[in-house]
Parts: structure tokens; C-alpha cells; sequence
């Protein structure tokens, strides 16, 4: 680890340092400072808003941004959006949502921007020094806090597969990230590579911009259209959990069945139920396939020069090159060991998907792919976190009950999809694991048994 001045550190007490100005730091602020604590949160950038504000230099916001989850699926549980707001709404009015949110819980005067943290250093058991280096040049400072809450979010580092021949390919070849302006695909032979949500956003753009658009897939996924029946699909299907198992299976497929039919005939099918893994939600999609302005083929074979081979014996000779391959969890400051990680695997084994595994007050928001909106788990998490800071010294008795229920949850979560796709590791059944949050809630709530 990097050595810095062995001048003594701040003592902030029983203070929690909340790193990251994003959606779930913004959060985590707000639900600790409820409950009673002092914060301080530690910002790299010089704006609120994480991935939703293009003037961070780290965000992957490219052309056209819109939610791909509902507007009542995806807002804060405290604090709705407008009513007045689209189905799904923009990145432009994500970003004002979350200003508008901090601005009325008061989170600024809690945030240090241009604050970046280079190291979280375990002291005297539970509590941590951290090294703030401010984007300033100023020399770096030493603090000390009772618990560390990481909330960098997981799509700031991108995941860039590697291919024969592509470091030598005589094209251009960019992350999504690097997609800002959709004049730089205007006039182009595009290939888009990667079949997720981005994936399949931006070759939507491309078919619309671009002189041709060949999407490429590495497995085939789940479509679902933005509305089902009328309603937004993701509030269509959630309202049906209130069905017996079998019923809800029943109508689940009832619902699916012109969505499920349509991909059949277009050729993208996946394998499994819709179910089981985050679909890639989309309504423009199928009609671009449909016309033929996006064209599928399969895995990416090699780079040879000016050209591209598939898996499935085709080529094609692109002018640009997007890499919709999502990213990977990245802690720059943490000990891999503290968060669960093992080997050369980027993803952290955390108790109930939020705690150290190694550290009872170190905890991560947001580190969740939930197939719905993220802001209402990282909500009940940070809720969580916060309850439990709380009981840590204050309830012993009630402490050690929270401690076997969350490694009883722990024990009882299994990664959706796994092994299918790197993103599918971080997966979670929505419905399933907000059960599994509010249990163990109500264990931090519950007055042990006399």
C-alpha cells in the first residue's frame, strides 16, 4: 500500500464516511443522517449525481439515455418522482431527481467534492483511517470514522474483452462509455458488440444514424418490450407477485406469449424462463431487426485488419467498432480480502450482499443487478446499514441475532444465471431479496425475547 505523512489522523468519532456522491451514496447519507449520524461523504468528482450526470468524468451515459426500468419501479420509496414525468424517464431528469433530492434532505453540506479516497486502513478493530486526496493538489489528510459505507457504484470500469487480432484492427473501436455524441456513428458501417440493455440501446441508435448496424451476441436474452397490456412491463409483471406461485407462473407466460412469439420469429430466442434472468428491455428493437436495419449475428471470432469474423462464418468490414460489454466492480482503495474477494475474480463475497465479510462496519450499497429499479434496494439497504450501526454496541443481544440472521440470508442467496455472463454476478431476484432485507430489518427492529 502506498505510504503517506504518519502526521496523526482526525478523530472524527462516531461519524461514518460515505464514499461516493452517486444515487446510492446520496442515499446512504440521507438514511444515516435519520438515524442520527454525523457524515462525511467523499466525492472523486465535482458534481452529485454519479453515472446520471454527463459532467462526471466517469459516466457511461451515451446518446438517447432513458431508463429502461419504470418510473414507479425505479423511484425512492420516501420521495416519488413527478407524476407528471414520462413512463421512464430521462437521464436529464434522473439527474434533476437526485439534485432535487439532495437539495431537500439537505445531503450537499455533507459532501466533499474533488475528494478522492486512496486508502481505507482497519484500526483498532472496528473503526478505519481513511486517506482523502483532494483533487485540489493539496497534501492528503488522514481521517479516522466509526464505519465505512462504499458506494462507488459498479459502471465506471469498463469490461473490454479481448479478441484475436483486435489490438491491431486498423478501425475504430470504442467502449460504450466513449459513445457521447451519436454524430460518430452518423454515415458509418457499425458493428455493436454485446447483448444487454446498452448493447441493444445503442445499436437501436445506430440503425437510426449509421449506414448500417451489425449487432453481434454472445447468447441469446430475454426481450421484453417497455409496455405489456397497457402498463409499463416491469409494474405489469410486479403486480402479479401477489399471486399464488403456479397462477403467477401462468400469467407470467400468459403475458409473454406475443412478446416470446415475436423473438422466436425474429430468430432471437434465449434459453430458460424470462424470468431467471434481467431481460433486455426495448421497444424499438424488433421493429429495427424487423427491417432489417439491425442485423444479428453471433460471437465476434477475430479481428484481421479492416475486417471482422463471427463465430458463424460471416464477415463484415466496419468502420466503427462500439464495445457494449458492460463493466466490472472495481475498488481502488479497499483491501480485495476486507470485501470477500478471491483470486482474479473482480466480485466481492458479501454477507447478504452488503456487509464485509471480514468487518461489521463495512458495508457496500448498491453492488446489486436487480432486474428492476436499483434506488428502492439500495433504500432498504442503507436503512438497513444504518439500524444496525446503531445496535452493534448499544443491543448486544440484539446484535448477535442480526449477526445469524444475515448469514442465515447469506446461506440462502444463490447468484441468478451463474456462470452465464460476468454481469449475472452480481443478480439478484428482486422480490426475493427484499423479503430477505426486510427480515433482516425486523430482526434490527424486534425486542429480543426476555
Amino acid at each position: 500500500m502506498q505510504e503517506y505523512s504518519s502526521q496523526a489522523a482526525y478523530d472524527r468519532g462516531e461519524a461514518v464516511c460515505v464514499i461516493g456522491a452517486g444515487a446510492s451514496g446520496l442515499i446512504a447519507v440521507k438514511n444515516l443522517r435519520e438515524n442520527g449520524f454525523e457524515v462525511d461523504c467523499y466525492e472523486r468528482d465535482t458534481v452529485l449525481g454519479g453515472l446520471w450526470n454527463p459532467q462526471n468524468q466517469h459516466s457511461p451515459l451515451y446518446p438517447n439515455t432513458h431508463l429502461v426500468t419504470s418510473r414507479s419501479q425505479t423511484e425512492i420509496p420516501d420521495f416519488p418522482m413527478p407524476d407528471d414525468w414520462p413512463d421512464y424517464p430521462s437521464a436529464a431528469q434522473m439527474l434533476t431527481y437526485l439534485t432535487v433530492y439532495a437539495k431537500h434532505f439537505g445531503l450537499s453540506e455533507h459532501i466533499w467534492y474533488g475528494s478522492e479516497i486512496s486508502a481505507i486502513e482497519p484500526v483498532e478493530g472496528s473503526r478505519f483511517e481513511i486517506v482523502v486526496k483532494p483533487a485540489a493538489g493539496n497534501a492528503a489528510r488522514r481521517l479516522r470514522y466509526a464505519a465505512v459505507i462504499v458506494a462507488t457504484g459498479h459502471h465506471w470500469s469498463p469490461n473490454l474483452p479481448s479478441y484475436p487480432g483486435l489490438d491491431q484492427f486498423r478501425g475504430t473501436v470504442l467502449h460504450s462509455s466513449q459513445l457521447k455524441d451519436p454524430s460518430r456513428l452518423r454515415g458509418k458501417h457499425v458493428l455493436v458488440v454485446g447483448g444487454g440493455n446498452s448493447g441493444a440501446d445503442i445499436a437501436c441508435e445506430a440503425a437510426v444514424n449509421a449506414s448500417s448496424c451489425v449487432h453481434s451476441v454472445r447468447r441469446g436474452s430475454w426481450h421484453l418490450p417497455k409496455y405489456l397490456g397497457g402498463e409499463p412491463a416491469d409494474y405489469a409483471l410486479a403486480r402479479l407477485n401477489s399471486r399464488p406461485k403456479f397462477l403467477r407462473r401462468f400469467l407470467t407466460d400468459r403475458l409473454l406469449k406475443g412478446p416470446a412469439s415475436l423473438a422466436a420469429r425474429m430468430g432471437v430466442t434465449a434459453e430458460g424462463r424470462p424470468t431467471e434472468e434481467e431481460p433486455v428491455r426495448n421497444g424499438r428493437y424488433m421493429e429495427h431487426v424487423g427491417d432489417g436495419s439491425i442485423q444479428r449475428r453471433g460471437e465476434v471470432a477475430r479481428f484481421d485488419g479492416f475486417d471482422v469474423s463471427f463465430a458463424d462464418g460471416t464477415e463484415m468490414r466496419p468502420d466503427l467498432v462500439v464495445l457494449a460489454t458492460g463493466y466490472r466492480p472495481k475498488f481502488t482503495s479497499v483491501e480485495p480480502r476486507l470485501l470477500g474477494i478471491e483470486g482474479d475474480s473482480p466480485y466481492p463475497k458479501l454477507y447478504a450482499r452488503m456487509f464485509s465479510p471480514r468487518m461489521e462496519t463495512l458495508a457496500v450499497a448498491g453492488l446489486v443487478e436487480p432486474g428492476v429499479g436499483v434506488l428502492p434496494i439500495v433504500h432498504w439497504q442503507t436503512h438497513a446499514i444504518a439500524h444496525w450501526l446503531l445496535v452493534r454496541k448499544s443491543d448486544p443481544e440484539r446484535a448477535a441475532n442480526f449477526r445469524l440472521q444475515v448469514r442465515s440470508e447469506s446461506e440462502q442467496d444463490t447468484p441468478q444465471a451463474a456462470g452465464t455472463s460476468p454481469r449475472h454476478q452480481l443478480a439478484v431476484d428482486a422480490e426475493a431479496y427484499l423479503a430477505s432485507l426486510g427480515r433482516i430489518i425486523d430482526t434490527l427492529e424486534q425486542e429480543p425475547a426476555k
